[in-house]
């Protein structure tokens, strides 16, 4: 377990590491890494080449970050950068890439596989509501919510939209939305104005029993790779309504899980959804959702033993495919060498983006590691956000 210091990037909503955490890391324990979201960990990174220190590194690509920028200004452009920028450090800092959902960038070589689980509460819930449905028990007296940071880019502004749009078919339904953000005084202005009963209401854990007794949980959000509100619904045994889109493959093995291509289709499975009690989970699906299938289904993907095998691929061969695949190599390493001097200039780094003085960790961050502060560092910048990885 690893110190890495971390900074919040206001304009990217992103943390961004700061220093080279790679160099506490010893070489004689370099053998995996795994990158969580590697794009903007290799974005700024200035240090020695993940895939040289260690033999195998595992990129885990999270965020549809090209869905999230075309919504900017000037968002098809920035797009089109981003998008070869991000090919360009996962190519170079990764071996293996795994993502989450195919609503991630596809990445040359990468395979989808869905790595993530929920926490055990969530399972907990929904096993204590199959107990109650076999009690005779009325399970869910509530009807539909959505949960979820409250920026319209998280699925607030189709949620409202097919909310009014269909208002007359969807006339009696009440719908309470929970959640916090830079959005939230505008989400409640426009809740106001629609003909349907929408209730919002601040964050909330959604472990917290107030959402027991729901029975729907609505997610038209296609910015999502994999939403975790809706793992975590289905977990507590509720029916989930949500858009057909690739963020929600996952999901559809599950028989609580109900999805539209459109309004029409949106209003027929959440009128259904409502008028029905959810299925119980059998221990297979609780398995599915849980981190301990995650993490089997990481092993599978990231394929470890192939770690090993790395030691010998630097033996001398005269043949076509040896010769071309160095060439390959050789591409690669001057690719990565110009990674590296790009972003050792304040300058450039400025003007791609990144934290003003994040090229070296600051006093703070040196004192943490057991470092000696370089040499010019002094106080006076923000205190960084830390987090264990």
């Amino acid at each position: 377990m690893t110190l890495l210091t971390l900074q919040f990037a206001n304009d990217k909503g992103s943390i961004l590491p700061a220093g080279d955490i790679s160099d506490i890391i010893p070489d004689e324990e370099a053998d995996v890494a795994v990158l969580e979201e590697p794009e903007h960990l290799t974005w700024y990174h200035h240090g020695k080449r993940w895939k040289s220190k260690f033999r195998l590194v595992v990129g885990v690509i999270h965020t549809n970050y090209l869905e999230y920028v075309k919504r900017e200004k000037n968002g098809w452009f920035q797009a089109f950068f981003l998008k070869y920028v991000n090919t360009w450090v996962v190519s170079i800092y990764c071996h293996k890439v795994i993502r989450l959902s195919a609503a991630t960038q596809d990445y040359p070589g990468s395979i989808v596989c869905n790595v993530h689980g929920v926490n055990p509460k969530f399972l907990d819930t929904g096993k204590k509501k199959y107990e109650q449905l076999q009690s005779g028990n009325q399970l869910f007296a509530k009807g539909a919510y959505y949960i979820g940071k409250m920026v319209w880019s998280k699925g607030y502004k189709e949620l409202l939209k097919l909310l009014q749009d269909h208002r007359k078919e969807l006339a009696g339904l009440e719908v309470d939305l929970y959640g916090s953000g830079q959005d939230s005084d505008e989400v409640k202005e426009a809740a106001k104005k629609l003909e349907v009963m929408v209730r919002v209401h601040p964050g909330c854990d959604h472990a917290d029993p107030l959402f027991h007794d729901y029975n729907v949980f609505l997610n038209p959000s296609t910015t999502d790779v994999v939403c975790t509100a809706t793992a975590e619904a289905l977990a507590m045994g509720k029916i989930v309504v949500c858009a057909n889109h690739p963020s929600n493959e996952f999901f559809k093995q599950f028989p609580n899980c109900r999805t539209y291509n459109n309004g029409k289709g949106f209003v027929e499975a959440t009128r259904k959804a409502l008028a029905e009690t959810p299925a119980p989970l059998t221990d297979a699906q609780r398995h599915e959702l849980s981190w301990e299938a995650a993490t089997e289904r990481f092993l599978r993907a990231a394929e470890l033993d192939q770690a090993l095998e790395r030691k010998i691929e630097n033996i001398p061969s005269k043949n076509f495919a040896s010769a071309s695949k160095n060439l390959q190599k050789n591409i690669e390493d001057a690719s990565a060498c110009l990674h590296y001097v790009v972003s050792g200039f304040e300058t450039t780094r400025r003007a791609f983006g990144a934290i003003p003085g994040t090229l070296q960790p600051d006093e703070e961050q040196c004192r943490e590691l057991g470092w000696a502060a370089p040499v010019g560092i002094g106080s006076s910048r923000r205190s960084p956000m830390k987090a264990r990885g």
